[in-house]
């Protein structure tokens, strides 16, 4: 029941950042709708199909959908106040990575990767939503170009993979791990932290 609150936080905050998107390009409605959809479920779809849980979780239940549509109706008739709030796309996004990050870490584990392995595909998880946001919004993946987010991402979910390989209380390593994701991520754009780029030779 935790796992499935945090999965449900997570995709909301991601349909969120997928619906401001849509609002930022001038997407209509349905565009609106199809992003939140897209940010919110796109990780999970890839985490699934990677550890032969199919039909994937998106599809198999009404509850994401309903979530994403709930979400892009509050970007649709809500903007203004959402832009309000926070800058939107990227706190949102920030949120939705750390809950992300422990909802495919600890399904990944569940499907018996090693630790390691499962930190990645809990990262991979965290990371697809908006990169398949920001491609259908032509622009380029935030995992690409902007502060470190990837990494954080990573460092979260090996707190996650290790603490439950270590059998820590599961609630505070849940805790811990999307704390550390969502902590460095906000912490990077606030001070501008960046991975040094590869001088080419």
């Amino acid at each position: 029941m935790f796992l499935t609150l945090v999965d449900f936080f997570g995709c909301f905050a991601f349909a969120l950042s997928g619906g401001t998107r849509a609002v930022e390009r001038r997407l209509d409605p349905f565009g609106v709708m199809f992003l939140a959809f897209i940010a919110a479920t796109f990780g999970g779809i890839i985490r699934d199909v990677i550890i032969g849980s199919v039909p994937p979780v998106a599809f198999d239940t009404w509850h994401y959908f309903a979530i994403s549509c709930a979400a892009g109706l509050a970007c649709i008739f809500a903007n203004g106040l959402i832009a309000k709030v926070a800058a939107p796309v990227a706190v949102f996004d920030a949120l939705g990575l750390g809950l992300y990050v422990v909802v495919g870490t600890r399904k990944a584990m569940d499907a018996g990767l090693s630790p390691l392995m499962a930190a990645v595909l809990g990262m991979v998880n965290a990371i697809g939503g908006g990169i398949g946001r920001d491609i259908l919004a032509a622009q380029t993946p935030m995992v690409l170009h902007k502060e470190i987010y990837a990494l954080a991402a990573l460092l979260g979910a090996l707190v996650v993979a290790y603490g439950d390989y270590y059998l820590l209380p599961s609630v505070l390593v849940a805790i811990a791990g999307s704390a550390v994701a969502i902590l460095l991520r906000l912490a990077a754009m606030r001070w501008d932290w960046n991975l040094p780029p590869v001088a080419p030779k």
